[in-house]
Protein backbone atom coordinates (compact mmCIF):
# COMPACT_ATOMS: atom_id res chain seq x y z
CA UNK A 1 0.00 0.00 0.00
CA UNK A 2 1.36 3.57 -0.83
CA UNK A 3 1.49 5.56 2.13
CA UNK A 4 1.04 9.49 2.40
CA UNK A 5 4.71 11.06 3.07
CA UNK A 6 3.27 11.65 6.89
CA UNK A 7 2.40 7.76 7.48
CA UNK A 8 5.79 7.25 5.28
CA UNK A 9 8.04 8.92 7.29
CA UNK A 10 6.97 7.28 10.57
CA UNK A 11 6.66 3.51 8.94
CA UNK A 12 8.90 3.48 6.12
CA UNK A 13 11.56 -0.11 6.12
CA UNK A 14 10.89 -0.81 9.74
CA UNK A 15 9.56 -4.55 10.39
CA UNK A 16 9.05 -5.08 14.31
CA UNK A 17 8.65 -8.57 13.73
CA UNK A 18 12.19 -8.53 12.53
CA UNK A 19 13.37 -6.90 15.73
CA UNK A 20 11.80 -9.27 18.41
CA UNK A 21 8.46 -7.28 18.67
CA UNK A 22 10.15 -3.77 19.10
CA UNK A 23 8.10 -0.99 18.32
CA UNK A 24 11.31 1.40 18.14
CA UNK A 25 14.08 0.75 15.90
CA UNK A 26 17.16 -0.83 18.16
CA UNK A 27 19.99 0.76 18.38
CA UNK A 28 23.23 -1.52 16.61
CA UNK A 29 25.40 -0.16 19.39
CA UNK A 30 28.44 -1.89 18.12
CA UNK A 31 31.94 -1.06 16.23
CA UNK A 32 32.46 -4.52 14.32
CA UNK A 33 29.91 -7.64 13.61
CA UNK A 34 30.60 -11.44 13.42
CA UNK A 35 31.42 -14.09 11.02
CA UNK A 36 30.32 -17.31 11.11
CA UNK A 37 33.23 -18.15 9.41
CA UNK A 38 36.33 -17.28 7.76
CA UNK A 39 35.30 -17.76 4.07
CA UNK A 40 32.42 -15.86 5.19
CA UNK A 41 34.45 -13.03 6.15
CA UNK A 42 36.00 -13.16 2.96
CA UNK A 43 32.81 -13.29 0.49
CA UNK A 44 31.36 -9.89 2.61
CA UNK A 45 34.32 -8.03 1.47
CA UNK A 46 34.33 -8.96 -1.75
CA UNK A 47 30.94 -8.05 -1.83
CA UNK A 48 29.72 -11.68 -2.97
CA UNK A 49 27.51 -11.47 0.41
CA UNK A 50 25.27 -9.22 2.31
CA UNK A 51 25.84 -8.61 5.93
CA UNK A 52 27.63 -6.13 8.19
CA UNK A 53 30.89 -6.28 8.59
CA UNK A 54 32.24 -2.87 10.30
CA UNK A 55 29.92 -0.34 11.27
CA UNK A 56 32.01 2.81 9.23
CA UNK A 57 31.30 0.22 6.49
CA UNK A 58 27.09 -0.04 7.42
CA UNK A 59 24.92 -0.49 10.86
CA UNK A 60 21.45 -1.65 10.99
CA UNK A 61 20.48 1.54 12.71
CA UNK A 62 22.42 3.32 9.94
CA UNK A 63 20.33 1.77 7.17
CA UNK A 64 16.99 2.20 8.54
CA UNK A 65 17.71 6.39 8.46
CA UNK A 66 19.07 6.00 5.16
CA UNK A 67 16.60 4.57 3.81
CA UNK A 68 13.91 6.21 5.32
CA UNK A 69 15.60 9.46 4.08
CA UNK A 70 15.65 8.07 0.58
CA UNK A 71 12.30 7.15 0.56
CA UNK A 72 10.58 10.96 1.78
CA UNK A 73 13.01 12.53 -0.57
CA UNK A 74 12.11 10.44 -3.21
CA UNK A 75 15.92 9.21 -4.14
CA UNK A 76 17.65 5.76 -4.71
CA UNK A 77 19.72 5.65 -1.60
CA UNK A 78 21.16 7.77 0.93
CA UNK A 79 24.30 8.14 3.60
CA UNK A 80 24.55 8.89 6.55
CA UNK A 81 27.05 11.17 7.70
CA UNK A 82 28.78 12.58 11.28
CA UNK A 83 28.05 15.81 10.25
CA UNK A 84 26.30 17.97 7.52
CA UNK A 85 29.68 19.53 6.54
CA UNK A 86 30.81 15.97 5.84
CA UNK A 87 28.38 15.10 4.12
CA UNK A 88 29.18 18.43 1.94
CA UNK A 89 32.91 17.46 2.07
CA UNK A 90 32.20 14.21 0.82
CA UNK A 91 29.52 15.27 -1.95
CA UNK A 92 31.57 17.98 -3.27
CA UNK A 93 35.38 15.63 -3.40
CA UNK A 94 33.66 12.99 -4.59
CA UNK A 95 31.68 15.24 -7.79
CA UNK A 96 35.68 17.10 -8.51
CA UNK A 97 39.38 16.52 -8.86
CA UNK A 98 42.42 18.94 -9.18
CA UNK A 99 41.74 22.05 -11.45
CA UNK A 100 37.43 21.61 -11.86
CA UNK A 101 35.20 24.38 -11.32
CA UNK A 102 32.14 24.30 -9.37
CA UNK A 103 29.17 26.76 -9.93
CA UNK A 104 27.50 28.05 -6.89
CA UNK A 105 24.26 29.92 -5.92
CA UNK A 106 25.02 33.46 -4.97
CA UNK A 107 25.07 33.17 -0.78
CA UNK A 108 26.64 29.79 0.88
CA UNK A 109 26.38 28.63 4.28
CA UNK A 110 29.95 29.57 6.33
CA UNK A 111 31.61 26.44 6.38
CA UNK A 112 30.91 25.68 2.84
CA UNK A 113 32.35 28.74 1.50
CA UNK A 114 35.21 27.85 3.27
CA UNK A 115 35.47 24.29 2.15
CA UNK A 116 35.37 25.45 -1.09
CA UNK A 117 38.17 28.21 -0.14
CA UNK A 118 40.72 25.12 1.21
CA UNK A 119 39.89 22.78 -2.17
CA UNK A 120 40.66 26.28 -4.11
CA UNK A 121 44.23 26.91 -2.32
CA UNK A 122 45.31 23.10 -2.37
CA UNK A 123 43.72 21.57 -4.87
CA UNK A 124 43.23 24.69 -7.44
CA UNK A 125 39.22 23.38 -7.87
CA UNK A 126 37.89 26.70 -8.21
CA UNK A 127 34.24 28.17 -7.42
CA UNK A 128 32.33 31.20 -8.74
CA UNK A 129 28.74 32.24 -7.65
CA UNK A 130 25.81 33.76 -9.42
CA UNK A 131 22.53 34.73 -8.42
CA UNK A 132 21.34 32.11 -10.84
CA UNK A 133 18.48 34.78 -11.76
CA UNK A 134 17.60 33.07 -15.39
CA UNK A 135 18.73 30.32 -17.94
CA UNK A 136 21.35 32.66 -19.90
CA UNK A 137 22.90 33.90 -17.09
CA UNK A 138 23.42 30.41 -15.85
CA UNK A 139 24.54 29.39 -19.19
CA UNK A 140 27.10 31.92 -19.30
CA UNK A 141 28.66 31.28 -15.87
CA UNK A 142 29.33 27.66 -17.17
CA UNK A 143 33.14 26.98 -17.77
CA UNK A 144 34.29 23.94 -19.76
CA UNK A 145 36.02 22.45 -16.47
CA UNK A 146 32.57 23.25 -14.40
CA UNK A 147 32.21 19.74 -13.11
CA UNK A 148 28.90 20.86 -10.89
CA UNK A 149 26.31 23.33 -9.83
CA UNK A 150 25.79 23.64 -5.96
CA UNK A 151 22.83 25.20 -5.05
CA UNK A 152 21.36 26.59 -1.43
CA UNK A 153 18.00 27.37 -1.45
CA UNK A 154 16.55 28.85 0.60
CA UNK A 155 19.81 30.70 1.05
CA UNK A 156 21.62 30.84 4.46
CA UNK A 157 21.46 33.20 5.69
CA UNK A 158 19.33 35.70 3.09
CA UNK A 159 16.68 33.58 2.14
CA UNK A 160 16.54 33.91 -1.21
CA UNK A 161 15.34 31.71 -3.68
CA UNK A 162 16.20 29.56 -6.84
CA UNK A 163 14.46 28.74 -9.36
CA UNK A 164 15.52 24.50 -9.27
CA UNK A 165 13.87 23.44 -12.19
CA UNK A 166 15.43 26.12 -14.36
CA UNK A 167 18.68 25.41 -12.96
CA UNK A 168 18.33 21.58 -13.61
CA UNK A 169 17.11 22.18 -17.56
CA UNK A 170 20.15 24.14 -17.81
CA UNK A 171 22.18 21.76 -16.15
CA UNK A 172 20.89 18.86 -18.23
CA UNK A 173 22.30 20.60 -21.50
CA UNK A 174 25.97 20.69 -19.97
CA UNK A 175 25.45 17.27 -18.47
CA UNK A 176 26.01 18.71 -14.86
CA UNK A 177 25.08 17.24 -11.60
CA UNK A 178 23.18 19.97 -9.33
CA UNK A 179 23.29 19.44 -6.18
CA UNK A 180 20.88 20.89 -3.38
CA UNK A 181 21.34 21.91 -0.02
CA UNK A 182 17.73 21.28 0.95
CA UNK A 183 18.51 21.86 5.26
CA UNK A 184 16.14 24.73 5.47
CA UNK A 185 13.46 23.21 3.89
CA UNK A 186 13.52 19.63 4.89
CA UNK A 187 12.41 16.87 2.50
CA UNK A 188 8.39 17.78 3.83
CA UNK A 189 8.25 21.14 2.20
CA UNK A 190 10.92 21.15 -1.05
CA UNK A 191 12.00 17.81 -3.18
CA UNK A 192 14.74 18.77 -5.63
CA UNK A 193 14.43 15.21 -6.64
CA UNK A 194 11.35 15.72 -8.29
CA UNK A 195 12.42 19.07 -9.48
CA UNK A 196 15.05 17.70 -11.66
CA UNK A 197 18.19 17.74 -9.45
CA UNK A 198 20.33 14.98 -8.74
CA UNK A 199 21.86 15.24 -5.15
CA UNK A 200 20.29 16.73 -2.03
CA UNK A 201 21.99 17.07 1.09
CA UNK A 202 20.74 17.78 4.28
CA UNK A 203 22.23 19.07 7.98
CA UNK A 204 20.28 17.05 9.77
CA UNK A 205 21.25 18.70 13.13
CA UNK A 206 18.28 20.82 11.77
CA UNK A 207 15.12 20.03 11.12
CA UNK A 208 15.53 16.16 10.44
CA UNK A 209 16.90 15.80 14.38
CA UNK A 210 14.45 19.05 15.47
CA UNK A 211 15.41 18.58 19.18
CA UNK A 212 19.20 20.06 18.39
CA UNK A 213 20.96 17.04 20.48
CA UNK A 214 22.52 15.45 17.43
CA UNK A 215 25.00 16.66 15.00
CA UNK A 216 24.81 14.85 11.81
CA UNK A 217 24.58 14.83 7.75
CA UNK A 218 22.60 13.31 4.98
CA UNK A 219 23.12 12.62 1.29
CA UNK A 220 20.90 11.66 -0.75
CA UNK A 221 21.05 10.60 -4.82
CA UNK A 222 21.27 7.80 -7.41
CA UNK A 223 22.20 4.41 -6.27
CA UNK A 224 25.31 4.44 -8.29
CA UNK A 225 26.18 7.86 -6.98
CA UNK A 226 25.54 6.87 -3.56
CA UNK A 227 27.37 3.30 -3.89
CA UNK A 228 30.53 5.64 -5.59
CA UNK A 229 30.32 7.84 -2.29
CA UNK A 230 30.34 5.14 0.09
CA UNK A 231 33.28 2.93 -1.09
CA UNK A 232 35.80 6.04 -1.33
CA UNK A 233 34.77 9.57 0.64
CA UNK A 234 32.40 8.32 2.81
CA UNK A 235 34.75 4.56 3.73
CA UNK A 236 38.19 6.16 3.31
CA UNK A 237 37.60 10.10 5.05
CA UNK A 238 35.61 8.28 7.41
CA UNK A 239 32.86 10.86 8.64
CA UNK A 240 30.17 8.12 9.59
CA UNK A 241 27.38 8.48 11.80
CA UNK A 242 27.43 6.83 15.33
CA UNK A 243 24.22 4.05 15.57
CA UNK A 244 22.96 6.27 18.61
CA UNK A 245 22.82 9.43 16.55
CA UNK A 246 21.23 7.73 13.68
CA UNK A 247 18.37 6.41 16.19
CA UNK A 248 17.93 9.99 17.49
CA UNK A 249 17.38 11.42 13.79
CA UNK A 250 14.60 8.71 12.93
CA UNK A 251 12.91 9.43 15.87
CA UNK A 252 12.88 12.85 14.87
CA UNK A 253 11.86 12.35 11.72
CA UNK A 254 8.62 10.64 12.71
CA UNK A 255 7.97 14.31 14.21
CA UNK A 256 9.03 16.28 11.24
CA UNK A 257 5.65 17.10 9.03
CA UNK A 258 3.86 18.57 12.98
CA UNK A 259 7.06 20.41 13.43
CA UNK A 260 7.36 21.59 10.03
CA UNK A 261 3.76 22.89 10.19
CA UNK A 262 4.17 24.75 13.17
CA UNK A 263 7.48 26.44 12.34
CA UNK A 264 6.39 27.83 9.32
CA UNK A 265 2.80 28.88 10.79
CA UNK A 266 5.19 30.44 13.31
CA UNK A 267 7.36 31.95 11.11
CA UNK A 268 4.65 33.50 9.17
CA UNK A 269 3.18 35.58 12.18
CA UNK A 270 6.36 36.76 13.18
CA UNK A 271 7.18 38.04 9.40
CA UNK A 272 3.64 40.16 9.71
CA UNK A 273 4.57 41.71 12.88
CA UNK A 274 8.26 42.22 11.72
CA UNK A 275 7.10 44.00 8.41
CA UNK A 276 5.31 46.29 10.71
CA UNK A 277 7.75 47.54 13.33
CA UNK A 278 9.43 51.11 12.56
CA UNK A 279 12.78 49.56 13.62
CA UNK A 280 13.12 46.81 11.11
CA UNK A 281 13.96 47.73 7.54
CA UNK A 282 13.63 45.14 5.78
CA UNK A 283 12.01 41.35 6.00
CA UNK A 284 13.42 37.98 4.31
CA UNK A 285 11.21 34.82 3.77
CA UNK A 286 9.91 32.81 0.86
CA UNK A 287 6.32 32.72 1.59
CA UNK A 288 6.19 36.58 2.00
CA UNK A 289 3.67 37.94 -0.75
CA UNK A 290 6.34 40.84 -0.68
CA UNK A 291 9.19 38.19 -1.57
CA UNK A 292 10.45 39.00 -5.25
CA UNK A 293 10.86 35.15 -5.10
CA UNK A 294 7.18 34.35 -3.71
CA UNK A 295 6.20 32.46 -7.12
CA UNK A 296 9.18 30.66 -7.58
CA UNK A 297 8.94 30.06 -3.43
CA UNK A 298 5.07 28.99 -3.75
CA UNK A 299 5.99 26.30 -6.96
CA UNK A 300 8.12 24.61 -5.37
CA UNK A 301 7.70 24.64 -1.44
CA UNK A 302 4.68 23.48 0.35
CA UNK A 303 5.48 26.10 3.07
CA UNK A 304 8.34 29.01 4.28
CA UNK A 305 9.51 26.52 7.01
CA UNK A 306 10.85 28.93 9.95
CA UNK A 307 13.92 30.42 9.34
CA UNK A 308 13.35 34.79 8.85
CA UNK A 309 15.95 37.11 7.98
CA UNK A 310 15.42 40.65 8.80
CA UNK A 311 17.34 44.19 8.69
CA UNK A 312 17.31 46.50 12.03
CA UNK A 313 17.74 50.20 11.79
CA UNK A 314 21.28 49.93 11.94
CA UNK A 315 24.36 48.22 11.98
CA UNK A 316 26.66 45.51 14.07
CA UNK A 317 26.24 47.61 17.31
CA UNK A 318 22.29 48.10 17.44
CA UNK A 319 22.08 44.13 15.94
CA UNK A 320 24.40 43.15 18.75
CA UNK A 321 22.19 45.20 21.52
CA UNK A 322 18.93 44.30 20.14
CA UNK A 323 20.45 40.29 20.48
CA UNK A 324 21.60 40.86 24.05
CA UNK A 325 18.33 42.80 25.15
CA UNK A 326 16.24 39.06 24.38
CA UNK A 327 15.02 37.24 27.37
CA UNK A 328 14.14 33.65 26.17
CA UNK A 329 14.96 33.37 23.13
CA UNK A 330 18.43 31.79 22.96
CA UNK A 331 21.34 33.50 20.78
CA UNK A 332 22.64 30.26 18.78
CA UNK A 333 23.84 29.45 15.34
CA UNK A 334 21.83 26.42 14.63
CA UNK A 335 18.22 26.58 13.56
CA UNK A 336 15.27 24.10 13.28
CA UNK A 337 15.19 23.33 17.32
CA UNK A 338 11.99 23.38 19.70
CA UNK A 339 13.34 26.63 20.80
CA UNK A 340 13.63 29.71 19.25
CA UNK A 341 16.75 30.84 18.25
CA UNK A 342 18.86 33.73 17.02
CA UNK A 343 22.02 35.02 15.38
CA UNK A 344 24.13 37.86 13.70
CA UNK A 345 25.09 36.09 10.70
CA UNK A 346 27.93 38.83 9.84
CA UNK A 347 29.62 38.14 12.81
CA UNK A 348 28.84 33.85 13.64
CA UNK A 349 27.99 31.49 11.25
CA UNK A 350 29.20 33.75 7.94
CA UNK A 351 32.46 35.32 10.11
CA UNK A 352 34.77 33.33 7.69
CA UNK A 353 33.34 34.67 5.06
CA UNK A 354 35.76 37.70 3.46
CA UNK A 355 33.52 41.18 3.67
CA UNK A 356 33.64 41.97 -0.22
CA UNK A 357 32.20 38.57 -0.54
CA UNK A 358 29.97 38.21 2.30
CA UNK A 359 28.37 42.01 1.29
CA UNK A 360 28.09 40.57 -2.24
CA UNK A 361 25.90 37.81 -1.23
CA UNK A 362 23.51 40.41 1.20
CA UNK A 363 25.14 39.54 4.20
CA UNK A 364 25.07 43.44 6.27
CA UNK A 365 26.01 43.76 9.36
CA UNK A 366 22.36 44.76 10.52
CA UNK A 367 21.00 41.48 8.55
CA UNK A 368 20.03 38.59 11.66
CA UNK A 369 18.59 35.69 11.00
CA UNK A 370 15.89 34.21 13.43
CA UNK A 371 14.88 30.41 13.65
CA UNK A 372 11.01 30.43 14.88
CA UNK A 373 10.82 27.43 17.07
CA UNK A 374 7.65 25.48 18.31
CA UNK A 375 6.79 28.28 21.33
CA UNK A 376 3.47 30.29 21.17
CA UNK A 377 4.33 32.68 18.41
CA UNK A 378 2.88 35.36 20.42
CA UNK A 379 5.66 34.93 23.46
CA UNK A 380 8.11 34.82 20.96
CA UNK A 381 6.75 38.22 19.40
CA UNK A 382 6.34 39.83 22.90
CA UNK A 383 10.52 38.42 23.56
CA UNK A 384 11.53 40.50 19.97
CA UNK A 385 9.26 43.54 20.77
CA UNK A 386 10.43 44.66 23.98
CA UNK A 387 14.17 44.03 22.60
CA UNK A 388 13.36 46.44 19.43
CA UNK A 389 11.49 48.65 21.90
Amino acid sequence: MNKRFESEIIHHGYDSKEHFDSLATPIYQTSTFTFDSAEQGEQRFAGEQDGYIYSRLGNPTVKNLEERMAAIENGDAALAFSSGMAAVSATIIALTKANDHILCSQGLYGCTFGLLEMLHSKYNISSDFSFMENEESLREAIRPETTCIYVETPINPTMKIIDLEMVARVAKEFELPVVVDNTFSSPYLQRPLDLGCDIVIHSATKYIGGHGDVIAGIVVGSQEFIEEVAMTTQKDIGGTISPFDAWLLIRGLKTLPVRMDRHSSNAEKIVEKLKEHQNITAVHYPFDPENPSYEIAKKQMKLGAGVIAFELDGGKKEAQAFLNRLSFIKIAVSLGDTETLIQHPATMTHSVVPEESRLQMGITDSLVRISCGLEAWEDIWADLEQALR
